[in-house]
């Protein structure tokens, strides 16, 4: 087993999932003013620091993907935030990608930038206490999208980024997701899924990426936000596997999936059908921002000194979805 394979493995094994933190200060902005809390960079650690000290960390985390402000913060323990994570037993990650920029020549599609300077970058956050990173690319569905421009481009800017991490030492966590935007039918979804997938693997295979050594975190198979499509939650598992099935190489370890604008529960009752369903080899388990802080954040907001009741909350969350990544969730047991 290589190391790459063993970092990978403990992040996502034995019901644990990945804990999504990695908002860029603007994104977190938006959130907070949302609940009416001040965007510092005090309350941002304060929100962070809480979900990071709580219970699941150790019982449901397997990693957390940070953002570059915090992976720098020190904690109230004077402790450093990567070495906070480690202690519980999870694995701390960075988001190494700049953001999703316009495409040129497809001026309504994304290409995620960031190659620029990455080797350095990589060094100085393995120092930090990084051992996986995270990468995402997006793309649009609708008649024409996405182009055969934006899923080949993303896909080589997601197989030079995995290399780059690969040579550093750390597990790069490949994201593309394709949106929920749009009035699609799931059919579409799957269609388009499975065709950036499957170039993906093909770039990933072409720069000679360690397969073992990587973590997939893709969309699930799902209508559009703006669809009127009604498909029952074990017609969605199903047709997620299938995609999976067809279109992932046999040597990756694990899936964790975003939850991609679903809410809380839909999420984890989604995963939950998923592993009930999972006739693979593939360990499928979550990495999750909203769907395991929104209602933690809700709350604390009212009192943010309240820490424990807003831990309790998050604990909820957590648990819930390591149930759900083990096919054992249920909505009786699913309240609080």
């Amino acid at each position: 087993m290589s190391e790459l394979n063993k970092i990978a493995l403990k992040i996502i094994s034995n019901g644990k999932g990945i804990l999504a933190t990695d908002e860029s200060t603007g994104t977190m902005t938006k959130r907070l003013e949302d609940v009416q809390v001040p965007s510092t960079p005090e309350n941002r650690l304060l929100f962070r620091e809480t979900l990071f000290s709580s219970a699941s960390l150790k019982n449901c985390i397997g990693g957390v993907i940070l953002y570059d402000e915090t992976i720098k913060q020190v904690s109230q323990s004077k402790k450093n935030i990567p070495e906070l994570i480690s202690e519980t037993g999870a694995v701390p990650g960075i988001k190494v990608d700049t953001g999703a920029k316009v495409l040129s020549n497809s001026d309504d599609e994304k290409i995620t930038e960031g190659l620029d300077g990455l080797r350095e970058r990589l060094k100085e956050y393995y120092k930090l206490g990084a051992r996986f990173t995270k990468w995402r690319a997006v793309y649009i569905i609708s008649d024409k999208y996405p182009s055969k421009l934006s899923i080949h481009s993303n896909a080589c800017a997601l197989a030079r980024y995995a290399a780059l991490v690969q040579e550093a030492e750390m597990v790069p966590i490949i994201e593309p997701e394709v949106l929920m935007d749009g009035g699609h039918n799931a059919e579409e979804c799957f269609k388009k899924t499975s065709e950036v997938l499957k170039k993906c693997f093909e770039e990933l295979i072409l720069n000679k990426i360690q397969l073992n050594g990587i973590i997939l975190k893709p969309n699930m198979i799902l209508p559009g936000t703006n669809s009127d499509q009604k498909i029952d939650n074990k017609e969605i598992a199903e047709m997620t596997i299938k995609c999976l099935k067809e279109s992932v190489p046999t040597e990756v370890p694990g899936i964790a999936f975003l939850s991609g604008g679903q809410s809380e529960k839909e999420a984890t009752k989604n995963l939950n059908l998923i592993n009930v369903n999972n006739n693979t080899n593939f360990i499928m388990t979550y990495s999750y921002g909203r769907a395991l802080q929104q209602s933690a954040l809700k709350f604390w907001s009212k009192n943010i000194k309240d820490i424990k009741n807003t831990q309790k909350i998050f604990d909820h969350r957590a648990n819930m979805n390591t149930l759900a990544a083990q096919g054992k969730w249920t909505e009786e047991i699913d309240k609080i």
